[in-house]
């Protein structure tokens, strides 16, 4: 691994000058390094940053990735971090035309890394020098206490996918001054929820009337609010000051709690754990955005290495080998997701749906086909619109909002059912619906979705730690759970109970619908035994 020559760095500061000059907005130094694929392949574990911290799980698939590649040989065009300065690996030999064409690509993923106010938290930070100084902490440690130090990395490794990434987001957007005093919080997030089990259509109309009041009386707003919440709810004031009396300090995820928290790690001799469980989270909250931004980030690039590269007068006598590329790069799966496709079509509907005037709410609340079909303003906003999305989309947002059965029927998308064929002995595949809704719910399907598990602090004391899993329509791995509940005794030092909901699946249900039910369970973990009962 080396820098790239002086003459292939005079193309790249080309490129970023017409980058530039068409709205993209990145800090001026950058870092390219020429690699092999070897090298590639034993970044690939470590997310490509060379400083991370070494880890048994890495060998392991450095010799996976080996063995793929054996089988599928491959030749990456470029990967790119979002550190300070952003750092991008290239190919060792890619032709000049070639190389435009990866930098234009590159510079608008660094453009989307210093803009999404979802990698806000990575902003000001230099995470491959960070990285290093986390890696010979733990090398340090290593030479003091041996495998143990591997045990503490595996065990934090097998919850660092839940930690509290939204949180953190939140508490950056909106400071702790302008957070909502503690009654009103408890009252909707609470009271409401957790005592009364109002719907969510009647809380929001109650935070409708509280705004209403803030509008017309401003800081008279809360007590006026809230002598009308007495007389409804008589119980709410004494129900307050139980939670007040009770009140714990919020804790984003469980990694955090348990390294603050845990008794076994308060003990002297054990302090050191908690400097790893710190490495793990903060490198885990460091990377979260990426791996929720996939579809929309390489949508972005795609878009901006074709929109520049084919106004660049340096592709001429190379279109053909281009359009092949390019076309490998971004020509929609029929069966599969191909994420630089997605995103990039959806970038461009949106930036047609600009253009024309149709994000305006005369557009959207208008039904007539022939009014919507010939509806086209001009209005050149196309630019601005997509530039909101880098800024303040995600993937989920971006699916969400744009996966339009307009959006469906433009790109001819569908999903695909498959069905065996036991005479032939082989899978059919054929066009399964193409409805939005249902395009749509597989895409979000494919998002990445973390379980969503807290802690109950009532029943968590010195002797047990205990946890519980809200139910979001799937469970939880089974064959994974007595592991990381282990790792977790472990890690507490004392026993740790689970409640989480399981699929059940009924033998005589007459119905489809009745074949299955939810099951309450809870696990516990003591001594490195796991059991499981029903509640």
């Amino acid at each position: 691994m080396y820098l790239i020559d002086q003459h292939t760095k005079k193309i790249m500061e080309e490129c970023k000058e017409r980058a530039r000059d068409a709205g993209l907005k990145f800090e001026n130094e950058t870092l390219e390094y020429i690699v092999t694929n070897r090298d590639l392949l034993e970044l690939s574990p470590k997310a490509m940053i060379p400083t991370l911290y070494d880890y048994w799980v890495y060998d392991v698939e450095v010799l996976k990735e080996y063995g793929k590649y054996k089988l599928y040989p491959t030749n990456p065009y470029e990967t790119v971090i979002n550190s300070r300065p952003a750092i991008s690996f290239y190919n060792d030999n890619n032709p000049d035309w070639l190389n435009i064409m990866i930098f234009y690509h590159v510079l608008a993923h660094i453009d989307f890394f210093q803009n999404n106010i979802l990698f806000q938290h990575t902003w000001n930070d230099d995470f491959v020098g960070q990285a290093l100084a986390d890696k010979r902490l733990i090398q340090k440690m290593r030479s003091e206490y041996g495998r143990w130090v591997d045990y503490v990395i595996e065990f934090a490794r097998s919850i660092d996918n839940i930690v509290g990434y939204y949180n953190l987001i939140a508490d950056n957007i909106f400071p702790n001054e302008i957070h909502p005093e503690d009654k009103i919080s408890y009252y909707f997030d609470e009271f409401l929820q957790k005592e009364i089990k109002l719907s969510q259509h009647e809380i929001y109309k109650q935070i409708l009337h509280y705004n209403d009041l803030l509008e017309i009386h401003g800081k008279s707003a809360e007590p006026i609010f809230f002598t009308e919440v007495r007389i409804k709810y008589p119980e709410f004031e004494a129900k307050f000051e139980k939670y007040k009396s009770k009140k714990h300090t919020k804790y984003d995820d469980l990694l955090q709690f348990i390294r603050d928290n845990s008794p076994y790690l308060k003990k002297e001799a054990n302090q050191w754990m908690c400097s790893i469980l710190t490495i793990i989270r903060n490198t885990a909250l460091y990377f979260a955005p990426q791996i929720r931004t996939k579809i929309i980030n390489e949508g972005w690039a795609s878009y901006w290495h074709d929109r520049l590269f084919l106004n660049d007068d340096r592709i001429k006598g190379n279109e053909i080998p281009y359009a092949k590329i390019n076309a490998g790069v971004t020509s929609i799966n029929r069966i599969g997701l191909n994420p630089y496709a997605i995103g990039l079509r959806l970038i461009e509907y949106v930036e047609d749906l600009a253009e024309k005037g149709k994000l305006d709410y005369k557009f959207q609340i208008n039904e007539n086909y022939e009014f919507r079909k010939n509806y086209n303003k001009k209005t050149g906003k196309g630019k601005e619109a997509i530039f909101n999305l880098r800024t303040n989309f995600s993937d989920f947002t971006l699916i969400n909002v744009y996966c339009t059965q307009e959006f469906i029927d433009k790109n001819d998308l569908f999903v695909v059912g498959r069905k065996f064929i036991p005479e032939r002995q082989v899978y059919q595949y054929y066009v399964k619906s193409r409805k939005a809704e249902d395009y749509k719910k597989m895409l979000l399907d494919s998002l990445y979705h973390p379980c969503y598990i807290t802690i109950d602090q009532e029943k968590t004391n010195e002797e047990c730690l205990y946890l519980i899993h809200h139910y979001e329509g799937k469970q939880l791995i089974k064959e994974f759970i007595p592991d990381v509940l282990i790792g977790l005794e472990f890690l507490w030092g004392g026993k740790v109970q689970l409640e989480t909901t399981e699929i059940v699946k009924i033998e005589n249900g007459e119905n489809e619908s009745d074949k299955i039910e939810l099951q309450k369970v809870i696990y516990n973990s003591q001594n490195r035994i796991v059991n499981k009962i029903k509640i």
